[in-house]
């Protein structure tokens, strides 16, 4: 069963192509995306960490609006990102499995873990050698003085970590010990 969304509490959202389809072809996609992130979400809900991969995505966020407004701006940004996404592919038909994926977070050392598991997911996909370089995370927007997505909740979320300095050495040293998203997920 999903969680239901509430105001005031922290979520994982991500959700994958329909049978594990391409939903980002192309880098302008993701840039794309995130552009609708921005318009339909930032005044929802605060964007902790998000991640992009090829076929599907991670978001970390706490819901800041009312349960219906929220759920509703999710919808919006998933339909409005499939029907340009479909236009551009000459495709037709569902892009994302439904529902999409939503667990509540319900502490902080869950949470820091989920942040350091997203951010990770690029090289632990082998997408990329090195997480850090990999462009459509929020990983090195923590890192520069910077306006972005997840601008609102970087303070907190580095003093979660203490400083920048522990922030990054978590992420280096991160050993999930998690087979998958499954096992991290069932062990909050």
């Amino acid at each position: 069963m999903l969680d239901k969304i509430e105001k005031d509490h922290y979520y994982h959202i991500f959700n994958r192509g329909i049978n594990s389809t391409i939903i980002f072809a192309t880098e302008d996609n993701m840039t794309y995306f995130l552009k609708l992130v921005k318009k339909h979400l930032t005044d929802k809900v605060d964007i902790i960490a998000y991640c992009l991969m090829n076929n599907h995505f991670h978001f970390i966020v706490k819901i800041i609006e009312d349960n219906n407004k929220a759920t509703q701006a999710f919808s919006n940004l998933f339909n409005a990102y499939a029907k340009a996404f479909n236009k551009q592919q000459n495709r037709t038909g569902t892009l994302f499995e439904r529902p999409y994926k939503r667990i509540r977070i319900d502490n902080e050392s869950y949470l820091k873990n989920l942040i350091l598991y997203v951010h990770r997911n690029p090289e632990n996909h082998n997408l990329i050698k090195n997480f850090q370089d990999y462009r459509f995370s929020s990983f090195n927007a923590y890192l520069k003085n910077k306006e972005s997505i997840i601008s609102k909740t970087k303070d907190y979320i580095l003093s979660m970590f203490e400083d920048i300095d522990n922030f990054k050495h978590a992420h280096h040293t991160y050993q999930s010990g998690f087979e998958n998203l499954a096992d991290l997920n069932s062990r909050h």
